[in-house]
């Protein structure tokens, strides 16, 4: 029994973070991985109970009580593969997903007020320790089939299905529009979350296992969907959502009034290297403004974190809700308020005022009934407006589906009433024969985990697809 009872006299220890001072000087990861010791200390904190509600809450269904059993007993190679086994980016996924929301959140030894273990920061470490270590193998690649598949987006979910389709024996092509593969992993998640080459040594593992990457192709420019379909023998839509929701106030054109993506872009180009002109005369580089910005999920940690480490003069985060019932990680906000950030409660914005903006005028909020999602509501609170000063705002409230059949030139293409792809349930199929969807682009703006999984998933539904195709081609001829 005292086996399992460890969490009781063993606190929780998330690995020491840099002080805040020192870590918002540059872009690295704020806190390093567990010593071997630590990492097999916090491991054993778990209880194995009987219902791995960590498991049940993982989009992946990570087998976390076993790999955390393993890492305790110091098992760790054995403790690697049972994590890859149903993850094809477990340390990607240990540094960056909502674990407070997902795992973590629902460990039972956290309801039980002991604080939950810290499962993501010992997924980190597992992964980190492989790769150090040489356990992370190539991609098995299995007996080749003579059929191909052709992937949109080099994102979480079009990466993830491109690992388990090379297995499977499929030639596969990626193809994206940016000059690096990794979506978002690359271009929209900041070097203090996500060091850069913790993907490319992803999608070098994959380049490695015969993968081709067309990159800098653009659907629509390059060939249209029906090219690419005669081209391949299936077809996969993996883009993400990245059409930015406006903010419909006055001066929402403003000179200084910048978007999120564009933001996060220009200074993770900055990190590689890229001559980025935006950058260098001052529009998109927040060093010595004022600047302020709108939203509360995620992306806008990412940017006022950003802000801070480009040397901002000041740093608010205007957001319409209090701080209990905002979409973004609680742990990023606590980072975010040791970096400096100030947030602006309750607060939603007016107006942008001046040709090149100079402040934000913004309306107290509060708290009304529960909407269609749950929370309550914002309203307009009478009791008065604020100012901000601002000689940057960077729009923040989150993404929308592009309108994908006038960019790919296939207007045949089915779409939701949110402008997100229409697919099969049962088979993620689109309204077209042999095009796939998955990811964003089917779910609309979501977790990296959930991409993921959605990744392998259709890997599995155009593998039977193709199976049959094949069968069917064989019994014609």
């Amino acid at each position: 029994m005292a086996s399992t009872l460890k969490f009781v006299d063993r606190e929780q220890r998330y690995p020491t973070k840099r002080a805040a001072e020192a870590r918002a000087e540059d872009f690295r990861e704020i806190a390093d991985r567990y010593a071997v010791p630590a990492a097999e200390a916090q491991a054993g904190r778990c209880s194995q109970c009987g219902v791995p509600y960590c498991s049940v809450h993982c989009p992946l269904h990570n087998h976390i009580p076993d790999w955390l059993r393993l890492t305790a007993e110091g098992r760790l190679r054995e403790a690697y593969e049972l994590s890859n086994a149903t993850s094809t980016m477990p340390e990607i996924c240990g540094r960056i997903c909502p674990q407070d929301r997902l795992c973590e959140g629902n460990c039972v030894i956290e309801f039980s007020g002991h604080g939950a273990v810290t499962i993501g920061s010992v997924e980190k470490f597992i992964t980190d320790t492989a790769w150090e270590e040489g356990w992370v193998e190539p991609v098995h690649v299995g007996p080749a089939r003579g059929q191909s598949v052709g992937i949109i987006g080099a994102g979480p979910a079009g990466l993830s299905a491109a690992d388990y389709l090379r297995t499977l024996g499929y030639d596969v092509h990626v193809y994206d529009r940016h000059d690096r593969a990794g979506g978002l992993l690359t271009y929209g998640i900041p070097g203090f979350k996500l060091e850069k080459h913790v993907v490319t040594r992803r999608v070098d593992r994959l380049r490695d296992a015969g993968i081709v990457f067309h990159e800098g192709f653009e659907v629509g420019r390059e060939a249209t969907l029906e090219d690419l379909r005669a081209r391949h023998d299936a077809l996969l839509i993996a883009t993400g959502v990245y059409r930015p929701r406006e903010i419909k106030v006055p001066g929402s054109d403003a000179g200084g009034v910048i978007e999120a993506l564009d933001y996060l872009i220009a200074s993770n180009r900055k990190s590689f290297g890229d001559a980025v002109p935006a950058f260098d005369e001052g529009s998109l580089n927040a060093a010595g403004k004022n600047v302020v910005v709108v939203g509360g999920g995620d992306t806008a940690m990412d940017c006022v974190r950003t802000a801070v480490r480009q040397g901002a003069a000041s740093v608010k985060c205007l957001y319409r809700r209090d701080r209990a019932n905002m979409p973004g990680s609680q742990r990023e906000v606590a980072n975010a308020e040791e970096e400096g950030v100030e947030f602006v409660w309750l607060s939603a914005p007016v107006s942008f005022d001046g040709d090149t903006v100079s402040s934000v005028r913004a309306s107290r909020m509060r708290l009304g009934a529960p909407d269609a999602s749950g929370r309550r509501a914002p309203e307009v609170d009478p009791g008065g407006e604020l100012d901000l000063p601002a000689d940057m705002v960077v729009k923040a409230l989150g993404y929308d589906a592009e309108d994908l059949p006038a960019l790919f030139g296939a207007p045949e293409l089915g779409v939701t009433r949110w402008g997100t792809l229409l697919v099969d349930n049962k088979t993620l199929m689109t309204s077209l024969d042999g095009v796939f969807a998955a990811g964003d682009i089917v779910r609309g703006a979501s977790l990296v985990v959930w991409a993921i999984r959605d990744g392998r998933d259709v890997a599995s539904h155009i593998h039977a697809h193709l199976k049959a195709k094949m069968a069917a081609e064989r019994k014609a001829a």
